[in-house]
Protein backbone atom coordinates (compact mmCIF):
# COMPACT_ATOMS: atom_id res chain seq x y z
CA UNK A 1 0.00 0.00 0.00
CA UNK A 2 1.32 3.18 -0.93
CA UNK A 3 2.01 6.00 2.02
CA UNK A 4 1.09 9.49 0.91
CA UNK A 5 4.95 10.07 1.45
CA UNK A 6 6.11 7.16 -0.85
CA UNK A 7 3.00 8.78 -3.51
CA UNK A 8 4.62 11.99 -2.96
CA UNK A 9 8.35 10.75 -3.62
CA UNK A 10 7.70 8.88 -6.69
CA UNK A 11 5.52 12.06 -8.22
CA UNK A 12 8.46 14.20 -7.63
CA UNK A 13 10.87 11.82 -9.25
CA UNK A 14 8.53 11.27 -12.44
CA UNK A 15 8.02 14.96 -12.51
CA UNK A 16 11.70 15.38 -12.93
CA UNK A 17 12.49 12.83 -15.05
CA UNK A 18 9.76 14.20 -17.42
CA UNK A 19 10.27 17.73 -17.25
CA UNK A 20 13.16 18.39 -15.01
CA UNK A 21 15.76 18.89 -17.91
CA UNK A 22 13.55 19.20 -21.05
CA UNK A 23 11.50 22.35 -22.89
CA UNK A 24 7.35 21.42 -21.35
CA UNK A 25 4.38 22.83 -22.32
CA UNK A 26 0.94 23.50 -20.23
CA UNK A 27 -2.06 22.87 -22.41
CA UNK A 28 -5.69 22.26 -21.92
CA UNK A 29 -5.57 19.86 -25.14
CA UNK A 30 -7.69 16.09 -25.91
CA UNK A 31 -5.70 13.88 -24.79
CA UNK A 32 -6.18 10.17 -22.96
CA UNK A 33 -3.99 7.22 -21.64
CA UNK A 34 -5.09 4.33 -23.31
CA UNK A 35 -3.25 1.34 -21.11
CA UNK A 36 -2.91 -2.52 -22.58
CA UNK A 37 0.55 -4.27 -23.81
CA UNK A 38 2.45 -3.11 -26.96
CA UNK A 39 4.92 -5.67 -28.87
CA UNK A 40 7.94 -4.09 -30.82
CA UNK A 41 5.67 -4.36 -34.56
CA UNK A 42 3.09 -2.08 -32.61
CA UNK A 43 5.66 -0.02 -31.12
CA UNK A 44 7.70 0.98 -34.66
CA UNK A 45 3.85 1.07 -36.28
CA UNK A 46 3.25 3.70 -33.59
CA UNK A 47 6.61 5.77 -34.13
CA UNK A 48 6.29 5.66 -37.41
CA UNK A 49 3.10 7.08 -37.99
CA UNK A 50 3.65 9.47 -34.90
CA UNK A 51 6.76 10.85 -36.57
CA UNK A 52 5.07 11.45 -40.06
CA UNK A 53 2.26 13.20 -39.08
CA UNK A 54 4.69 15.46 -36.37
CA UNK A 55 6.97 16.12 -39.74
CA UNK A 56 3.36 17.61 -41.77
CA UNK A 57 2.36 19.12 -39.31
CA UNK A 58 5.58 21.26 -38.69
CA UNK A 59 5.62 21.63 -42.56
CA UNK A 60 2.04 23.08 -42.33
CA UNK A 61 2.83 25.19 -39.83
CA UNK A 62 6.67 26.46 -41.00
CA UNK A 63 5.26 27.19 -44.31
CA UNK A 64 2.19 29.14 -42.90
CA UNK A 65 5.03 31.16 -40.67
CA UNK A 66 8.09 31.33 -42.63
CA UNK A 67 5.67 33.27 -45.87
CA UNK A 68 7.49 36.77 -46.72
CA UNK A 69 4.48 39.27 -45.84
CA UNK A 70 6.64 41.48 -48.56
CA UNK A 71 6.00 39.63 -51.77
CA UNK A 72 2.58 40.15 -53.42
CA UNK A 73 0.97 36.78 -52.98
CA UNK A 74 -1.27 35.71 -56.09
CA UNK A 75 -4.78 36.33 -55.29
CA UNK A 76 -6.09 32.67 -56.86
CA UNK A 77 -3.33 30.91 -54.54
CA UNK A 78 -4.90 32.74 -51.01
CA UNK A 79 -8.52 31.65 -51.82
CA UNK A 80 -7.32 28.11 -52.80
CA UNK A 81 -5.30 28.26 -49.32
CA UNK A 82 -8.41 29.73 -47.67
CA UNK A 83 -11.00 27.11 -48.90
CA UNK A 84 -8.21 24.34 -47.85
CA UNK A 85 -8.65 25.84 -44.62
CA UNK A 86 -12.29 26.20 -44.06
CA UNK A 87 -12.46 22.14 -45.77
CA UNK A 88 -9.82 21.18 -43.00
CA UNK A 89 -11.89 22.91 -40.24
CA UNK A 90 -15.39 20.96 -41.37
CA UNK A 91 -13.57 17.96 -41.67
CA UNK A 92 -12.00 18.93 -38.41
CA UNK A 93 -15.68 19.16 -36.93
CA UNK A 94 -17.27 16.29 -38.12
CA UNK A 95 -14.43 13.92 -37.19
CA UNK A 96 -13.93 15.10 -33.74
CA UNK A 97 -17.88 15.56 -33.12
CA UNK A 98 -17.37 11.33 -32.65
CA UNK A 99 -15.69 9.72 -30.02
CA UNK A 100 -12.92 12.73 -29.06
CA UNK A 101 -11.41 12.36 -26.20
CA UNK A 102 -12.12 15.43 -23.20
CA UNK A 103 -9.78 18.08 -23.04
CA UNK A 104 -7.55 17.70 -20.49
CA UNK A 105 -5.07 20.03 -18.36
CA UNK A 106 -1.84 18.69 -19.81
CA UNK A 107 1.81 19.26 -19.09
CA UNK A 108 4.23 17.66 -21.77
CA UNK A 109 7.81 17.25 -23.15
CA UNK A 110 9.88 15.12 -25.27
CA UNK A 111 10.11 12.90 -22.55
CA UNK A 112 6.05 12.49 -21.35
CA UNK A 113 3.02 13.95 -19.75
CA UNK A 114 1.47 14.58 -17.15
CA UNK A 115 -2.05 14.43 -16.78
CA UNK A 116 -5.15 13.66 -15.48
CA UNK A 117 -7.15 10.61 -15.99
CA UNK A 118 -10.25 9.01 -15.44
CA UNK A 119 -9.39 6.53 -12.95
CA UNK A 120 -5.70 5.41 -11.18
CA UNK A 121 -3.52 3.65 -13.03
CA UNK A 122 -0.54 0.64 -11.96
CA UNK A 123 2.89 2.11 -11.65
CA UNK A 124 4.16 -0.19 -14.93
CA UNK A 125 1.33 0.33 -16.54
CA UNK A 126 2.30 0.42 -20.36
CA UNK A 127 -0.18 1.69 -23.39
CA UNK A 128 -0.44 4.47 -25.35
CA UNK A 129 -0.29 8.37 -24.70
CA UNK A 130 -3.05 9.88 -27.46
CA UNK A 131 -3.12 13.18 -28.06
CA UNK A 132 -4.86 16.08 -30.59
CA UNK A 133 -1.59 17.89 -31.54
CA UNK A 134 -3.19 20.63 -33.34
CA UNK A 135 -6.86 22.27 -33.03
CA UNK A 136 -7.49 22.36 -36.69
CA UNK A 137 -5.92 18.90 -37.00
CA UNK A 138 -8.28 15.92 -35.95
CA UNK A 139 -5.27 13.29 -36.45
CA UNK A 140 -4.28 11.95 -33.09
CA UNK A 141 -0.76 11.55 -32.16
CA UNK A 142 -0.36 8.36 -30.41
CA UNK A 143 3.00 7.30 -28.39
CA UNK A 144 3.88 4.33 -26.27
CA UNK A 145 4.03 5.09 -22.69
CA UNK A 146 4.53 3.47 -19.22
CA UNK A 147 3.51 5.62 -15.99
CA UNK A 148 5.65 6.35 -13.75
CA UNK A 149 3.51 7.55 -10.89
CA UNK A 150 0.03 8.27 -10.08
CA UNK A 151 -1.70 10.34 -7.88
CA UNK A 152 -5.16 11.82 -6.59
CA UNK A 153 -4.05 15.41 -7.48
CA UNK A 154 -5.45 18.56 -5.79
CA UNK A 155 -8.99 18.18 -7.12
CA UNK A 156 -9.39 14.19 -6.08
CA UNK A 157 -9.22 13.47 -9.72
CA UNK A 158 -6.49 10.85 -10.54
CA UNK A 159 -3.00 12.75 -12.02
CA UNK A 160 -0.49 10.01 -14.22
CA UNK A 161 2.81 10.98 -15.57
CA UNK A 162 3.67 8.78 -18.56
CA UNK A 163 6.91 8.05 -19.81
CA UNK A 164 7.28 8.15 -23.70
CA UNK A 165 8.90 5.41 -25.45
CA UNK A 166 11.31 4.08 -26.78
CA UNK A 167 10.91 6.41 -29.28
CA UNK A 168 13.28 6.88 -32.22
CA UNK A 169 15.58 9.61 -32.44
CA UNK A 170 13.54 10.96 -35.49
CA UNK A 171 10.40 10.90 -33.58
CA UNK A 172 12.03 12.46 -30.38
CA UNK A 173 13.49 14.92 -32.43
CA UNK A 174 10.09 15.56 -34.40
CA UNK A 175 8.06 16.12 -31.06
CA UNK A 176 10.70 18.47 -29.61
CA UNK A 177 10.38 20.62 -32.41
CA UNK A 178 6.42 20.53 -31.95
CA UNK A 179 6.71 21.43 -28.37
CA UNK A 180 9.39 23.74 -28.95
CA UNK A 181 6.65 25.81 -31.74
CA UNK A 182 3.68 25.28 -29.39
CA UNK A 183 6.14 27.07 -26.48
CA UNK A 184 6.77 29.56 -28.77
CA UNK A 185 3.33 30.22 -30.05
CA UNK A 186 2.21 30.66 -26.07
CA UNK A 187 4.83 33.12 -25.34
CA UNK A 188 3.91 34.89 -28.27
CA UNK A 189 0.20 34.99 -27.04
CA UNK A 190 1.20 35.81 -23.74
CA UNK A 191 2.86 39.29 -25.15
CA UNK A 192 0.02 40.14 -27.03
CA UNK A 193 -1.43 43.13 -26.10
CA UNK A 194 -5.15 42.85 -24.91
Amino acid sequence: MNTPTTTATATAAAHEALFGDALSCHELRPAAFLPGALDAAAVQSLGARGEALLRALAVVEDGARNEEPEQPADHAVHRIEAKLDLLTALVASLATSHDADPSRELQWSSHGACLAVDEPLAIGATGRFRVQPADWLPSPLLLPATVLACDAGLDGQPRAWLRFGPLSPPLEAALERHLFRVHRRAVAESRRPR
